[in-house]
This record gives C-alpha cells, structure tokens and sequence, in this order.
C-alpha cells in the first residue's frame, strides 16, 4: 500500500509545520481571520496548528494503528481548509459558512489533482474528507430535530470515534470562552453514538429496504422493519466524463436498456455542455417508458451533485424501483490524456469545473452505492 504523505507525516514526528512545507496549500490558512470571541488564538493557520498539537496529548492517541494517527492527524490539519474561500466579514464578525462541505470538496480534489504528491488510496483519502466534513457534528447534532439521522449518515462514511477525537481537538485546540460548555457537547456526542450501536461502524438496520427509506422519509423509526415491495433495479452512473462509464457496462456485460445522455447528444448532433435541458428532457421520456413497464434499465450520465441524483432518484424510486449507485473513477492525469484523444472533445476550462463541483455519492443516497476505485489502486 501506497502511503507517501502518510510516511511523511509519521517521519516528521507529527509536526505540522513540517508538513505545511509538504503542502503549501495549508500555508494559505495565514492571515485568514477568525472571530476573537471563539479563536482568541489568532487566525486559521494558528488555530490549526493548535489543534494538530492537541490531537497529540489525547489519551486515545496513542493506541491508534498506525495509519489511522497518519490519517487522523491529516484531517486536523486540513480540517479548516474551506475557511480559505468562504471567510468574510458580516455585521462586524468574521464568519466562514459551510466551510466544512467546502473543505471536503477542497481535500478531494487537491488530492485528486496531486495523486502523486499525496499517494494516498481512494479509502484513505475519502475517510480524510468525510472527516473534515463531518468534524463540526459532534458540537452541534443535538440541536437538530432528528439529532441520530445525522449520525447515522456520518457513520455510513467514518468511524465516529476518529470523528469524535478530531472534534474534541478541535475544540482543546483554540483560545475562547465557554469551551467546557462545547467539550460537554463532544462527550454527549460520544455516549449517543455509542447508546446508538455506531461508535465503530454503520448502523444494522432491519433490511436494505428499510435502511433506504430511513434515509430518505422524515419520521422513520431506525428500528422499524418495512416490508420490501419494491419490483426491479435500476442502476445510477455516476463520475466524470472519461472516467470509464461505457466500459464498466460493456465489461459487465450489462443486457438492460441503456439511457445514456452522451449517446441522446450524438444522436442529436448536441454539443457538450450545451442544451442540457433538452437532453435530459429526451432521457426522461424514455426512463418514464420503462419505469412504467417495470423494466431494468441504467441511467448514464455524470451525475455528479447530489441533488441531482437525489431528484432522479426519487422519480424512479416512486415507481418501485431499486436505485443502485455505481461511481467510477479515473485518476487525474488520465482523464486529461483520454480527453485530448476524445474525439467529441470537452473544453478544460469545462472539465475543470465538473471537477471543483464533484460530489461523491453517498453511502446512504442509493439503496447500494458502490464506488469503483481508481485504477492505481488495483496495481
């Protein structure tokens, strides 16, 4: 197993600073304000150095395999990263919204686009992300209406007690009042989930069917046990444009119809990137003709924001079907070479930007979702 920057990390004896000069996109985090009230410490890269230090004086710390202190101390250091782009100024205090969805997005595709530099596994690198995506939760869930569905979502993607140790850093790792008050808040977030059985991994849930629609029904129950009526499969594809899609069907020998929105564009002499509307358009007329015949069939195109899918997702689900997710990905440096030999060729300005909005499908979006890893990962 591949582990360059996770070496590092260990070789460096955990420093942060050391590894700021590794990846010089945590250097960015100087001079990015905070509000003194809760960061009394100074701005993003003070703080996050704080926070790395105390990651390392936790109790658990030392007991942690190898690789999960490497990963772990990763995510402490890129757990901010979103604040970069998101940080301004509102009513005389400095904020930074959502910086914990952008920061996993910033992570995925720094990683993505430096392969090399990181070396790290599709695993490795997708449990860093959610970490940093989910590092704010263990402060904030029990203030949510239905405080374990979040939880629960978390936990289909890491093990909340990584989550739980990277909060309680974050927390030890700034200057502010009232700390003792959001630690409390991280300890409640430890006994609930371990009160709830996904301290260590997912929630069992009664069946598939039943896993499904928790995730998708307000007011379900997760000890609830339906009963299965739905009556065929549908396969979602998911990944950017060049990632293998085509060919992951033709190798798998797939005998159902396909509605793809690369092939309605040929056929129409469509452009890419152009006239979305229609062709989407065209692909639902023909999805709609199987769904109400209760045919198998596969939906190809990126699918790349959530939303999207969850929208289609929801319109084949409402007509019994079992929607499954299958993301494919190519590494970088590949998916730019096929492009210049594609010939319908996508602009890379356009590529680029399919890119930056990247959002990996969930483990809870589909009734499975299977994610196919790169190809530097099956050497």
């Amino acid at each position: 197993m591949k582990q360059e920057i996770l070496s590092a990390i260990h070789n460096s004896g955990f420093s942060f600073r050391r590894l700021s000069d590794l990846c010089p996109e945590l250097n960015a985090l100087k001079n990015i304000p905070q509000d003194p009230a809760y960061h009394g410490e100074g701005d993003v890269y003070a703080h996050t150095e704080m926070v790395c230090e105390k990651l390392l004086e936790l109790d658990a710390w030392s007991a942690l395999p190898k690789e999960e202190q490497a990963l772990l101390f990763l995510a402490a250091a890129f757990h901010d990263i979103g604040k970069i782009s998101c940080t301004r100024q509102e009513d005389g205090k400095w904020i930074s919204p959502k910086h914990t969805m952008i920061g996993e997005k910033v992570f995925r595709r720094t990683v993505y686009r430096k392969a090399d530099q990181f070396d790290l596994t599709f695993d490795q690198r997708e449990a860093v992300a959610k970490l940093i995506r989910y590092h704010g939760l263990p402060v904030w869930f029990w203030a949510r209406t239905k405080p374990e569905s979040d939880l629960f979502k978390a936990a289909e993607s890491i093990p909340l007690r990584l989550l739980y140790l990277l909060s309680k850093a974050d927390i030890q790792g700034r200057i502010t009042y009232g700390s003792e008050q959001l630690q409390d808040h991280v300890e409640f977030f430890a006994d609930y989930a371990k009160e709830l059985g996904i301290w260590e991994s997912p929630y069992t849930f009664a069946n598939p069917y039943t896993r499904y629609q928790y995730y998708h029904k307000e007011d379900l129950w997760h000890m609830a046990e339906l009963y299965d009526d739905t009556e065929f499969d549908v396969i979602m594809m998911s990944g950017l444009p060049l990632a293998g899609k085509d060919s992951w069907i033709e190798q798998n020998n797939m005998k159902i119809p396909v509605i793809s929105l690369d092939e309605i564009r040929r056929k129409n002499g469509i452009p890419p990137a152009k006239n979305t509307g229609k062709v989407v358009q065209i692909a639902l007329a023909q999805a709609k003709t199987l769904l109400r015949q209760k045919k198998p069939f596969i939906w190809n195109a990126t699918n790349i924001i959530q939303e999207t899918r969850q929208r289609l997702i929801s319109l084949f689900a409402g007509y019994g079907a079992r929607v499954h997710i299958v993301y494919l990905e190519a590494p970088y440096q590949e998916l730019l070479d096929r492009n210049q030999k594609r010939a319908r060729y996508i602009p890379e300005p356009v590529l680029e930007n399919m890119i930056h909005k990247l959002e990996l499908p969930a483990p809870w979006e589909g009734f499975t979702v299977k994610n196919t890893l790169p190809f530097h990962d099956r050497l």
